[in-house]
């Protein structure tokens, strides 16, 4: 295995590179809130005070606990959905200690601020704790902060589970259903020729977000409902492919002799046919993960995709795509470049794969 990956990166490099960069995006997406700044569910800690701060911005925080008391959970869950903060961010320009509890100059907006007093039983601190490691915690937003004052490489980070997540269930919907269906047609012809076919081209000859618009309607929008939306659209161009593939495969002169033998077409379907065509097949994955992104991004930025605060590349992009023209469009480019690298990515390993397992190579 370790041979035949070496193999691989070394006759085709740039697909290396898409290679690593797509590992290293899926392990991003499991890893999001561990490697996130923010670990709040979804990230969704807001600092409106900080609304569209250019990258590496920094300032410091005094940190104020919540009036009801959050529990913690467990690692695993903190690992797949975040842990709750227990305390909120007032950002602050200084601080200094009274005799009931802190004075702190509450930042508002460049060149405007207001003191506020909190009082130690507020902070949750006697006098004596009250130092500055346990009041205050400094923070630097590597990209900056959305229109909400939310952290934007974490929302980017967990936001990679949306693309990865969606990109695997419409690979896995549409490959099953289009393997089953357009091996059933090539094989047999016939009427199971005829029906595929006329539901292939039906719903070949319907827009793709219109199908998916209708199945949103019907089984709702959500996480789950736009991944199993998007799968069940991306099964058309599989199953014409693979059929294409077998009506060739079947004429040939090793699956004539397996026919005579006797076998029975299972077997000549799943040792014969399909090991076959693994090359167009891994080509039709590539090309369905790399489309499922996008249509998941389009559909988020419609507004009838992922809905809000789950971060989503595309939504990063609808809800910041009119600071393209208000002077910082780093806010929607930041999401626009990764959607475009991780398809990017896809295309370029589909192809090269494709080209090895080209038996005329």
């Amino acid at each position: 295995m370790l041979r035949r990956l070496y193999t691989f990166c070394k006759r085709y490099k740039t697909a290396s590179v898409a290679l690593f960069l797509i590992l290293g995006v899926s392990l991003v997406a499991l890893l999001a809130y561990p490697l996130a700044s923010d670990r709040s569910p979804d990230a969704n800690m807001m600092i409106v005070e900080l609304s569209a701060r250019p990258p590496g911005y920094t300032k410091t925080f005094l940190k104020v606990p919540r009036e009801q008391t959050v529990t913690q959970p467990g690692w695993l869950q903190r690992t797949l959905t975040g842990t709750p903060a227990d305390y909120r961010l007032l950002p602050i320009n200084g601080w200094v200690k009274i005799r009931d509890g802190v004075q702190v100059r509450h930042y508002i907006d460049e060149g405007m601020e207001d003191v506020q007093v909190y009082s130690f039983k507020t902070l949750g601190l006697t006098s004596r704790e009250a130092t500055a490691d346990k009041l205050l915690v400094k923070k630097k937003f590597l990209l900056g902060t959305d229109r909400y004052g939310r952290d934007i490489y974490s929302r980017l980070l967990i936001g990679a589970r949306v693309s990865i997540g969606v990109g695997l269930v419409s690979v896995v919907l549409s490959l099953f259903i289009g393997i089953l269906l357009g091996t059933l047609s090539g094989w047999y012809g016939g009427w199971v020729d005829y029906l595929v076919m006329w539901l292939v081209n039906i719903l070949w000859a319907i827009p793709t977000l219109l199908l998916v618009f209708a199945i949103t309607l019907t089984i709702g929008k959500g996480f789950w409902e736009i991944f199993i939306a998007i799968g069940l659209t991306s099964w058309v161009s599989a199953a014409r492919l693979i059929r294409g593939q077998v009506l060739q495969l079947k004429e040939m002169d090793f699956i004539v002799a397996a026919k005579a033998l006797g076998l029975k077409d299972m077997r000549i379907i799943f040792r014969h046919i399909l090991p076959n065509i693994a090359g167009p097949i891994t080509v039709i994955a590539a090309s369905n993960f790399a489309t499922a992104i996008l249509v998941e991004a389009g559909l988020s930025f419609l507004g009838i995709g992922v809905q809000p605060p789950t971060p989503s590349w595309g939504l990063m992009i609808k809800e910041h795509y009119n600071f393209l023209i208000a002077g910082n469009p780093v806010l929607a480019l930041i999401p626009g470049i990764a959607i475009m690298l991780l398809v990017l990515a896809f295309n370029i390993l589909g192809n090269a794969v494709r080209d090895m397992l080209d038996v005329r190579n």
